[in-house]
């Protein structure tokens, strides 16, 4: 069998993909791989709101305790909040059940190590080795020894406190709108942003197991846009199904992508003399508005492949605060150990309310190149093979002349989904457009 972990855990639709046998093998594996020494290792599990997500926690749970460890069952809760709580609450490990901003057919199974941090490649590896192998070797405790389930109930307040703890001045006189997606920050981001006295205004917090991302949160902001401009906000802020990721909306009602927010919260950390070595760890998506700004502003980029995985792995190895993604999966590695919506939102905030000005005014500094994303559906067997493809290459070179040099074009296979991404930058938005679709439909037709 192939690799069974993509960029983000093990994703796939619930039920024919991702099976509860699925679960169950990956509690067992996880837990055994992730605790091997640990006496009653103690692991954390939690889930969006997805309706998938009761099977799947109840199929991983038994594969946890059938090893003999703790579960310790967290229910909706964020993914940042495993990511925290993991290391608060002294667990060997930690468990989110969810497929972040895809649709509600899918699920995922993502696992945090004791330190609140994604399992490196080599750990996925020995996991999925330990299933392949029929779980040679893997102890099946019988009597007292079987693992036993509790459930955590003060989570989500734990994760609330800590989150507001890292903004540090009240929110008082802020209008500010919060599209929850359905999801997992349905009530963290709510209470958090009105115990520091925000007067705030909620969209997509009713969540019925079937309508998480639905036409809402981080992936349609729409008509949080809309909104944010009718109630008279200051800001808004959509969320995506899990809460790892956010993007802001300004006062006029247009949208503030990671790579702003990257550049807003970089020049403020600057300020105060916090921002390590003046340095950003972004992606290559990132726009090429960003590099002008952050040139102007003396702060230097490093950039990575995509994936907010690929950016942590930058800023541990040399101790950057700040990364992220256009998308806006943002780490503030002062604070969590992966991306948080719910603390991105609040950075935001309190930037604005510190610096007395709107948010419009604060991002002005930085200037968006037109970019524009096609899809080419190609089977998952076949993503890479326009990296070898003639025809391809050519008309790559073809686009990046005619761009002569303002602009760029990038090609990547998702790593969720079957397709080959295309995105180019350039200044014509008119031009660009035709080059991108021209060149997803060649490749689409190419291999399928």
């Amino acid at each position: 069998m192939g690799r069974m972990f993509g960029t983000d855990g093990v994703r796939g639709v619930a039920n024919t993909e991702l099976t509860a046998r699925m679960a169950y093998d990956l509690g067992r594996a996880g837990a055994y791989v992730l605790t091997e020494g640990a006496h009653k290792p103690k692991i954390l599990v939690a889930k969006d709101t997805r309706i998938s997500g009761d099977m799947l926690e109840s199929a991983l749970i038994s594969g946890i305790l059938s090893v003999g460890a703790e579960a310790v069952v967290l229910g909706v809760v964020p993914t940042p909040a495993v990511a925290y709580l993991t290391r608060k609450y002294a667990a060997d490990a930690g468990v989110m059940i969810s497929a972040s901003h895809n649709p509600v057919e899918y699920n995922g199974i993502k696992f945090f190590n004791d330190k609140g941090y994604k399992l490196s490649d080599e750990l996925e590896d020995e996991i999925q080795r330990v299933i392949e192998s029929d779980f040679e070797g893997v102890p099946s405790p019988t009597g007292i020894n079987i693992g036993r389930e509790t459930i955590e109930i003060s989570a989500l307040d734990d994760y609330i406190e800590f989150a507001k703890s890292t903004a540090p001045c009240s929110l008082k006189g802020m209008k500010i709108a919060l599209d929850c997606a359905n999801g997992a920050s349905y009530k963290s981001s709510v209470k958090a942003f009105r115990e520091l006295g925000a007067e705030v205004f909620v969209i997509n917090d009713n969540p019925d197991g079937t309508n998480i991302n639905e036409k809402c949160g981080s992936t349609h902001p729409e008509e949080l846009m809309e909104y944010v401009v009718k109630k008279g906000c200051d800001m808004g802020f959509a969320f995506d199904g899990d809460a790892d990721r956010c993007l802001a909306i300004d006062e006029k009602g247009t949208l503030i992508s990671g790579d702003f927010t990257l550049m807003l919260c970089g020049s403020y950390l600057k300020e105060l003399g916090k921002l390590h070595d003046d340095t950003l760890v972004v992606t290559v998506m990132s726009n090429l508005g960003l590099d002008i700004a952050c040139k102007k502003l003396g702060i230097k980029l490093i950039k990575t492949a995509v994936g907010d995985r690929y950016v942590l792995e930058e800023m541990i190895k040399d101790n950057y605060v700040l990364g992220g993604e256009q998308s806006g999966h943002i780490i503030f590695l002062d604070y969590n150990t992966t991306g948080d919506g719910l603390i991105t939102a609040l950075q935001i905030a309190t930037i604005v309310k510190k610096k007395g000005e709107t948010l419009s005014e604060l991002c002005s500094i930085m200037k968006d190149l037109p970019q524009v994303l096609a899809n080419a559906t190609v089977p998952n067997s076949k993503k890479d093979l326009y990296l070898s493809d003639e025809e391809i290459q050519e008309e790559i070179k073809k686009i990046e002349d005619a761009l002569n040099g303002v602009g760029r074009v990038l090609i990547r296979p998702s790593g969720t989904e079957p397709l080959v991404r295309v995105m180019l930058e350039g200044e014509n938005q008119e031009e660009i457009d035709k080059m991108a679709h021209g060149l997803a439909a060649l490749i689409e037709k190419k291999y399928n």
